[in-house]
């Protein structure tokens, strides 16, 4: 079976090209721009990506294409697929049909934590021997600091796990509903439920609707792990029509954590159980022992209870859980050390929802104990180039000592757009010293010209924050030798 991928130079649709071709499918694609690193994996891969779009690149005539949802409408190629009659799909309708239907679907769906929780549960799998599947939207590190892939095939069957993260946002231009609904999940894990995606879902309570058709979606002899401190996620499960057996963790939930202990090796902590798995408040229940783990933050201390929950329903034990656990390199762009210069660390990070930069600089603060933390962030996001958070931006930097503000990566009408300098002056009658920079350029002269050694620099994007983690380490580096 022939398959060819439009948009295949994506992380996500790279990685199932991947997976594709480790399934045994005669794959290619094409983009509008193919570059490293994702060119240079497609080619280690041997799947040959075409640029830019064309309608000959669907010759010869492949048996499917697959369609990514950056692609609109009128994409050449898509064009072409609809008046050539070919059979088309989406990445989530694909990924569903021809590897999920016959394997025990693990989905980890929620605002945050997705990557790294999916990652989690994959490497603990690895670790004991479940021979799991896997496609997860980051990359994970190897434990000697190298990288590993974001897919694995693993053992085919209905008793095989293959974990997955469930995507609320939409699908194709031909199918505007959540990626998540096409997973068809027997084990679901959420972790969180926010406003975000402001492009497209008009409130919170929008998007509570889909998770409430995605736990609605998860069979009798399934398994629910819901985060009991997200009430949002309280109020889906509530408009539901549940059928699986739910467990809660986290603060009142099945699964929590005490005896917590955070600092520069990570978390340390005892897991407990004791609550409810149905609803229902039980008095059995107790320690179930000691976790070490080599991450940052009360968000990751939650993302591991519902790892761990997860991994329990799926019949591992504690030891097993605990030996993936202390062995989990993380993931790239999540507090990913790049590097150290004239005393400097260069940290990257994912984070760009304001929950996920205040709980990521509260963590860092506790890694870092001691040091000057640095937070550089650039919104850049469909929601975080919005106003819809201005506030709660304000808020988001206060465990920082010093603030810089990239200028938006979007350009929207001033009407609905983040005011940036707004924020700098927001953040500073918090007491903290914020700066909005009018260029990347003049963000990195205030690095090197303020920052002491010592200082732990946050850079926080989902984009690629036009390269600012290189650049920092090496006008570091020239300061260290102006100075020698």
């Amino acid at each position: 079976m022939r398959i060819h991928l439009i948009g295949v130079a994506g992380t996500g649709m790279g990685a199932f090209a991947g997976l594709l071709k480790q399934a045994g499918y005669d794959v290619g694609g094409s983009d509008e721009n193919v570059y490293p690193p994702m060119s240079d994996k497609l080619s280690e891969w041997g799947i040959t990506a075409k640029t830019p779009y064309a309608a000959a690149n669907l010759e010869p005539a492949p048996d499917l294409v697959v369609v990514g949802n950056v692609v609109k409408q009128d994409n050449p190629e898509a064009v072409a697929v609809r008046e050539r009659g070919l059979a088309h799909a989406s990445f989530p309708e694909t990924l569903g049909k021809l590897f999920l239907e016959e394997r025990h679907s693990v989905v980890v769906a929620g605002t945050h934590g997705k990557t790294t929780t999916s990652t989690l549960i994959a490497h603990v799998l690895m670790k004991t021997k479940r021979d799991p599947g896997f496609l997860v939207g980051g990359i994970p590190l190897a434990a000697d600091g190298g990288s590993s892939e974001s897919f694995r095939l693993g053992a085919p069957g209905k008793r095989s796990p293959f974990v997955v993260e469930g995507d609320e946002y939409d699908t194709a231009y031909f199918d505007k509903g959540p990626k998540f609904l096409h997973y068809r999940p027997r084990a679901l894990l959420c972790t969180s439920l926010e406003y975000d995606h402001a492009d497209i879902y008009p409130s919170v309570d929008a998007i509570i609707a889909r998770f409430a058709e995605l736990l609605s979606l998860v069979p009798a002899d399934g398994h629910i792990v819901l985060c009991a401190e997200e009430r949002n996620l309280l109020k889906a499960r509530a408009q539901a029509l549940v059928k699986a057996r739910v467990t809660t963790y986290g603060a009142g939930g099945s699964y929590d954590a005490h005896d917590v202990v955070e600092d520069e090796r990570g978390l340390r902590f005892v897991v407990s159980f004791g609550a409810h798995t149905a609803g229902v408040v039980s008095a059995m229940g107790g320690d179930e022992g000691e976790i070490n783990l080599p991450l940052s933050g009360r968000h990751n201390l939650l993302n591991a209870l519902g790892a761990y929950a997860v991994l329990a329903g799926l019949g591992l034990t504690h030891d097993e859980i605990a030996l993936g656990f202390e062995s989990f390199p993380g993931v790239k762009r999540r507090m990913e050390l790049r590097g150290e210069a004239d005393g400097c660390t260069v940290v990257d990070d994912f984070a760009h929802h304001p929950t996920a930069v205040r709980t990521t600089l509260e963590g860092a603060k506790k890694r870092f104990v001691g040091r000057p933390l640095w937070a550089l962030f650039e919104p850049r996001s469909a929601t975080s180039c919005r106003k819809v958070f201005q506030d709660d931006y304000a808020r988001a930097f206060d465990a920082a000592d010093r603030v810089l503000l990239a200028p938006p990566g979007r350009q929207l009408d001033p009407s609905v757009a983040l005011d940036v300098p707004k924020l700098a002056a927001d953040v500073g009658v918090r007491g903290r010293s914020a700066t909005a920079c009018a260029s990347l350029d003049e963000l990195l002269r205030h690095v090197i010209k303020e920052a002491p050694r010592g200082a732990v620099l946050m850079c926080m994007s989902n984009g690629g924050f036009g390269g600012i983690h290189d650049k920092l380490l090496e006008a570091l580096s020239e300061r260290a030798r102006s100075r020698a």
